[in-house]
């Protein structure tokens, strides 16, 4: 490869672009930096560049219009779209458009360096098979979950795992069953990640996070027109993760009308968009995940028995996080690392007591509980707190000095949303209505941290609706352990 050839930079933050320029023109390649869309389509109307590098959040026209004139007029020049955002979908929608390679920002200098290299040496576009491995990539990465396993496994864990290695790449259907917060999610992308269709497409939906009609929109598109706010055509999820896999999370809370659409499609291989009147074919492998009986469901009428066997194929039991203590430890290990680096710093250590209590613990919400609460640790670095969740916490820890938080009242200290101290000689009535608002707190706190923070879930489980607890959470003070920043 010749480095004497010209390269575009299309980026609209000021530093970044001279970066880019400087690192490029450092490296022996004519650079031409630009601003925005404007300059770019004008650039490519003018000229004819080796390979472009595109930022695909410009100012109007955005990238993926750029990216769409710069293939009209020339198929073959590589054009390599970077993103801080790393959406799955914009990701496929650039692939889809004709872009050569992806580069989630930030990214190494040496990356980019290969990637262009790697670009220009080749033919023309690279294989889709490649492209579209990072675009499986940037799909995994977006999930909650780890592609491994912890070490050591349990033995229960470790007859999943043996079945997914040994079904991940026969294309059947996968049912996935067991409690909230087990890792269902992580053993969907175990499955995806080890089959042949590694680098297509991995495409996660909640199927309870949305209601029907707009669940159908998501999953099977929309043309324009077809209801009030579609102005223009949209892929749905399972064209998105056409020759790939779609996951289709909490399936026992899918309407019954959908369901006999989802039905069409493992049966036939196709389906009609709504509002559509040609059908689409797509191929994708289906996994699905529930934490509720089906059989039950389709006694009750809520679940579709021909769709239940057409899942049915293979089963794989997630077990909960009890049945397998012996990996509390090492995934306790992993939260650890995988937070104090994240938020850059914290707990580095969980005492032996918490941990004591960790593999002593029920663990209604399974790996996610796990996860929350080592999160909390980690930004809170205050043991007690979370020792507050499992039922107590001993002397020991305040020993080592890591101290609860004072007694609401006492000595004007008390948590967010408690309200002012009250005076030693307060009214019985207000000391009762004290109480009675921290207990509110601690029974919501609990259902949230029961719920993996799911605030649809603990109103059902506190038996309100989610208006009211949205406005208690946010009259008690309570903060989602997740919205955390940093660390000072």
């Amino acid at each position: 490869m010749d480095k004497d050839c010209t390269v575009l930079v299309i980026e609209d933050d000021d530093d970044a672009r001279e970066a880019l320029c400087e690192f490029l023109a450092t490296a022996g390649y004519r650079v031409r930096p630009l601003r925005n869309g404007v300059e770019a389509l004008a650039a490519i109307a003018n000229s004819s560049p080796h390979a472009v590098l595109l930022d695909l959040v410009i100012p109007e026209p955005d990238g993926f219009e750029v990216l769409r004139r710069i293939r009209e007029r020339d198929p073959r020049v590589p054009v390599i779209v970077m993103s801080a955002l790393a959406q799955a979908e914009d990701v496929v929608r650039a692939m889809k458009l004709g872009a050569n390679d992806y580069l989630p920002k930030p990214f190494e200098v040496s990356e980019l360096n290969l990637v262009l290299r790697r670009a220009l040496d080749g033919p023309g576009r690279r294989p889709p098979d490649v492209a579209e491995a990072r675009v499986a990539a940037v799909v995994a990465e977006s999930g909650d979950g780890d592609l491994l396993p912890t070490t050591p496994l349990s033995g229960p864990m470790e007859r999943v795992w043996s079945l997914v290695n040994r079904i991940a790449d026969t294309d059947v259907p996968v049912l996935l069953i067991g409690e909230s917060g087990v890792g269902k999610d992580v053993i969907a992308r175990r499955i995806h990640a080890t089959s042949h269709r590694a680098g297509r497409p991995f495409v996660k939906i909640n199927c309870a996070a949305l209601p029907g009609e707009l669940l159908e929109s998501e999953l099977f598109g929309h043309e324009k027109g077809a209801f009030t706010g579609a102005h223009a055509e949209k892929p749905g999820k399972f064209e998105l993760a056409h020759r790939g896999t779609i996951f289709l999370d909490e399936i026992g809370e899918m309407d019954p009308r959908l369901q006999a659409k989802l039905l069409q499609v493992l049966q036939d291989e196709e389906f009609y968009r709504v509002g559509g009147k040609r059908p689409v074919r797509v191929d994708a492998r289906v996994v699905v995940a529930t934490n509720r009986n089906l059989e039950a469901a389709i006694r009750q009428g809520t679940f579709r028995e021909d769709l239940f066997y057409r899942l049915n194929v293979v089963t794989i039991r997630v077990p909960p996080l009890r049945e397998r203590r012996e990996e509390i430890g090492p995934l306790v290990r992993h939260f650890v690392d995988k937070y104090r680096q994240r938020y850059r710093g914290g707990l580095e250590e969980i005492p032996a007591e918490v941990m004591e209590r960790f593999h002593a613990y029920d663990w209604p919400g399974n790996v996610r509980e796990l996860e929350n609460l080592v999160r909390r640790l980690v930004v809170l670095r205050d043991p007690a707190m979370v020792l507050g969740e499992l039922g107590g916490s001993p002397p020991a820890l305040v020993a080592a000095g890591a101290h609860p938080p004072a007694a609401p009242g006492v000595n004007g200290v008390h948590r967010p949303g408690e309200g002012p101290a009250l005076p030693e000689d307060a009214p019985l009535k207000d000391v009762a209505r004290r109480a009675a608002r921290i207990a509110e707190r601690e029974a919501i706190l609990r259902a949230l941290m029961r719920t993996g923070w799911n605030k649809r879930k603990a109103a059902k489980r506190l038996q309100v609706s989610y208006k009211a607890l949205l406005y208690k959470i946010k009259d008690c003070g309570i903060v989602d352990p997740r919205d955390a920043a940093t660390i000072e």
